[in-house]
């Protein structure tokens, strides 16, 4: 239900609290003193059938008794009870109900689902149960059990955990830290991240978001929401269980690497979000991103005072895996000039003990004119020869007058010891200080792994990638042989050709029941001078290793015959439990430089597919070194995937080895995405080891696990995919009603200057009648509002002239979280009226709404605008006056009811 009625929750217009007693230690008197401590501003009742009076607040039993009807009821009563005061509350026609009260259980039968059947016929929204409840200082709503209650801010705090919220709510009042909203999400039976992310990435009095997750229970709606709201504000991210590891007995290398914690970690990167390890951590991001923008660049220099400082900023750089920038011949010179003989004539840039406001400000203003870094970090040591305030007033009096083309780069501050006056000062030019060099070079790295999560946002892969040609139904065959005849994993053989049908280079592989067909298979090989590898062959047995199954670089059928003997023993001496179905021989293949990599598809229950890329080897465990991204992906998140890894770093050249063809590594990545969108019924894809050198790649051997495919997320596309890939299937052309064709395509992000060159050639009139008010400007904000979608829920179709590449118009739908309704929105250029771009690309629109599962279309149209209403009324919408507003006309489709219109007839126009 998305954003459905939270308003009620943040800013209602009336509360009652249900439950509550004299007791010192009752949740439902403790809410009762927090709304009347604050002074919330709206009507309040307290219902309570066992006393008619409280603290001196009358009572009434039931909520029925009341003659107005609360918009939010805060429910505090005992857990056997509370579905029937949820239904009493839905019947009644209230908005949302917080249920504070715990031991609701879950699933079928339960209290919870009783609440849940109550509620959602009827639309009452619930947040919890057992959780803190709400605070909205803005609003001056405490509804919650919290101990205090913080002032007014910019930052909300979206917390799985009560504890949590209840702790950092403490932290922000010690530190007059202000919230637009503090909120816990309890057992999350209705209102979870993915609705609150949408609510808050358009409210007005959030600047940034805040978040402590513990887990996801709808990861499509969570990235979708998450997505959207990282794109108009900083999203950051703290989770538990970093450390805990999940399947100690997974049967791939791949699926052991896929811990949990970093398949979040990879999905919180793709979503745009900030992730940070500690609750301070949360703080420090938020005000760090919330008073600088983003910056093109990672290279920082740093300017002190003491060089052992300046030295210790540059290890905690480094250790973050940042850049140090390099001071261009022009600085070295500029500041030769004003600094005196001794500095350090380098980055860290030691302008001496001694420096004074003067030497302060010659050099910052060198080092903001210089275009080899991207930021700076100032710090002053406090000393007996000179005045940290009068340091700290050179820097912000220079900041004040740098040029305009200087005043994007960033400056950070440290300013040791406790000195008020120097505090106050950079606070009022709103320059971001820290406690230490650590700190302040940690907060200098939030903003490029911002920047860097911004990029990645913006990256729209295409579901059927234009880089090589795949046999989709040929792989799929296989797989559907396989399982048709019970098998959970990929013999060798169909493993094989499954991979040759995506393009991925493996290793011939022929299966040989016993030592003596091992050396008829081998005979050829070796007679060819090529030497053969020999391994066990058992579904049962995972990792070959273990038992000693392989061996290689064999030269002689007597070898051969040895080995293929020595590992089937091995084998049934290990493993007596274990199908022993021969062995596998291959040819030997020797590339002397190639580095040993591990790639595949592993499967999280919540995220669904996710690629994993690493180090190779058989301790590939023990190493660690991997990185997991969602797919799809395209070749630049491939590389950005390949680049998380400390193996990318010996994928370079180094002594004599050349360097490995890392195009090929990330091509593989990207098949293995689409093969993974292709055929779901893939459960884990393990290649292990993928040699790369630079003749390209080539899998040694590969393991496939497969099992009927399981539904994971709701509405249409990829049923286990948590992200949307851009829907190029929807790309079409038509044909205009005079006879011209125009190209119809998905919205891309990198559309702003397609929208804004549109936005030039429609009147003032026709955007005051699609946006109902007048549009003067378009923000980067706005435009990003219309180009920059997920496609899970939102869809938005351009017409483009082919000729000119000039968009003709555009259509968007955007549908609610549980795929019931969707809202559409229309425009076009107002010198192309009457050419029947509108009518084709509502019949898209339409169909599209059909192909996502959608109950109804509707939109809002002014009474006035009689063209729209005539088009919407040819296309079978129902009209009727809004009831709250008599200038406005709904407009509503059955989508699932009527056939998708055919256009008209160029002929006939």
């Amino acid at each position: 239900m998305s954003t459905y009625h939270l308003q009620a929750v943040f800013r209602p217009q009336s509360v009652a609290v249900i439950g509550g007693s004299p007791r010192e230690r009752s949740a439902g008197r403790a809410v009762m003193r927090n709304l009347r401590g604050t002074g919330f501003p709206g009507k309040v009742a307290w219902i309570n059938p066992r006393y008619s009076e409280i603290d001196g607040i009358r009572t009434v039993k039931r909520l029925k008794d009341l003659d107005w009807v609360p918009e939010l009821v805060v429910i505090t009563a005992p857990a056997s009870i509370v579905p029937q005061v949820v239904a009493t509350a839905a019947e009644r026609g209230v908005s949302a109900a917080i249920i504070l009260t715990a031991n609701l259980g879950e699933g079928p039968g339960s209290l919870a689902a009783q609440v849940e059947a109550a509620a959602r016929p009827k639309g009452l929204r619930i947040l919890g149960p057992h959780c803190l409840g709400v605070i909205a200082p803005h609003a001056r709503l405490n509804a919650s059990i919290a101990a205090h209650f913080p002032q007014a801010g910019d930052l909300a705090l979206i917390s799985e955990s009560s504890a949590i919220a209840a702790a950092l709510v403490e932290w922000g009042v010690a530190r007059s830290v202000g919230f637009s909203a503090v909120v816990s999400l309890g057992d999350t039976l209705d209102v979870d991240f993915g609705d609150l992310l949408d609510y808050f990435a358009t409210d007005y009095r959030t600047r940034a978001i805040l978040l402590y997750v513990e887990h996801i229970r709808d990861a499509r709606k969570f990235m979708s929401a998450a997505r959207a709201a990282a794109r108009a504000k900083p999203v950051v991210v703290v989770k538990s269980g970093r450390h805990i590891r999940i399947n100690p007995d997974a049967d791939t290398h791949v699926q052991a690497l896929a811990s949990t914690d970093a398949v979040y970690g990879a999905a919180f990167n793709r979503a745009g979000l900030l992730r940070v390890s500690a609750l301070d951590e949360l703080f420090t991001a938020a005000e760090t991103l919330g008073r600088l923008g983003t910056f093109p660049g990672r290279r920082l220099a740093i300017l002190s005072n003491g060089g052992g400082v300046g030295r210790l900023a540059v290890d905690q750089l480094l250790a973050l895996r940042g850049s140090l920038a390099e001071l261009s011949p022009a600085t070295v010179a500029q500041l030769d000039a004003v600094l005196p003989q001794g500095w350090s004539r380098s980055n860290p840039v030691d302008i001496v003990v001694d420096a004074d406001g003067d030497r302060y400000a010659a050099a910052i203003e060198a080092l903001m004119s210089d275009t080899e870094n991207d930021a700076v970090l100032v710090v002053n040591v406090p000393t007996a020869f000179t005045s940290s305030a009068d340091a700290a007033q050179a820097l912000t009096r220079t900041l004040g007058l740098r040029p305009r083309h200087h005043r994007d780069k960033p400056v950070f501050a440290v300013w040791l010891g406790n000195d008020d006056r120097a505090t106050a000062t950079l606070n009022a030019a709103r320059v971001p200080t820290y406690p230490t060099e650590a700190e302040a070079v940690r907060g200098f790295q939030h903003l490029v792994r911002y920047r860097d999560a911004q990029a990645a946002l913006m990256e729209t892969p295409p579901s059927l990638p234009e880089d090589f040609v795949v046999d989709t139904a040929g792989a799929r065959a296989l797989v559907e042989a396989a399982l048709a005849a019970g098998q959970q994993w990929l013999d060798p053989i169909a493993t094989h050709q499954l991979l040759s049908a995506y393009g991925i280079p493996s290793a011939p592989v022929m299966q040989a029941r016993d030592a003596h067909e091992a050396m008829d298979l081998a005979q050829p090989l070796l007679e060819q001078g090529a030497t053969v590898a020999i391994k066990v062959f058992s579904a049962d047995i995972p990792h070959k290793s273990d038992v000693d199954g392989v061996r290689l670089n064999l030269s002689t059928l007597q070898s051969v015959h040895a080995a293929a003997t020595s590992i089937i023993a091995r084998a049934h001496e290990k493993r007596p439990d274990a199908r022993i179905d021969g062995v596998l021989v291959q040819p030997t293949i020797v590339r002397p430089k190639a580095r040993e990599l591990i790639a595949g598809i592993a499967d999280d229950p919540t995220f669904g597919p996710v690629i994993v890329f690493g180090r190779g080897g058989t301790a590939v465990e023990v190493i660690d070194d991997k990185a997991i991204a969602l797919p799809p992906l395209d070749l630049r998140l491939s590389h950005e995937l390949i680049g998380r890894t400390r193996v990318s770093r010996i994928l370079k050249a180094y002594r004599d080895v050349p360097a490995a063809d890392e195009r090929a590594v990330a091509l593989i990545l990207v098949k293995l995405a689409q093969l993974a969108a292709d055929i779901p019924e893939i459960r884990t894809l393990d290649i292990n080891p993928l040699l790369a050198d630079r003749d390209g790649v080539i899998a040694l051997d590969a393991r496939v696990a497969i099992e009927p495919s399981r539904k994971l997320h709701k509405g249409r596309g990829h049923p286990r995919f948590a992200v949307f890939p851009y829907p190029k299937e929807w790309e079409r052309t038509i044909t205009l009603s005079d006879g011209a064709p125009a190209f119809v395509r998905p919205v891309r992000p990198e559309d702003d200057a397609l929208f804004r060159a549109f936005f030039a050639r429609v009147t003032d009139d026709d955007l005051r009648l699609r946006f109902f008010q007048s549009v003067k400007h378009f923000s980067h904000e706005f435009i990003a509002r219309l180009t920059q979608l997920d496609y899970a829920r939102s869809i938005a179709l351009v017409a483009i002239d082919p000729r000119s590449g000039d968009m003709l118009g555009a259509v968007r739908l955007h549908a609610d979280a549980d795929y019931d309704r969707g809202e559409y929105g229309i425009l076009i250029r107002s010198d192309l009226k009457g050419h029947g771009i509108g009518w084709r690309l509502m019949a898209i629109m339409i169909e599209y709404a059909q192909w996502l599962g959608l109950n109804i279309i509707e939109g809002q149209v002014l009474r006035e605008n009689s063209t729209m209403l005539a088009m919407c009324q040819s296309l079978g919408f129902k009209t009727r006056l809004d009831p709250d507003d008599s200038t406005v006309m709904v407009v509503t489709l059955p989508v699932q009811d009527v056939q998708v219109p055919q256009a008209p007839d160029p002929a006939t126009h």
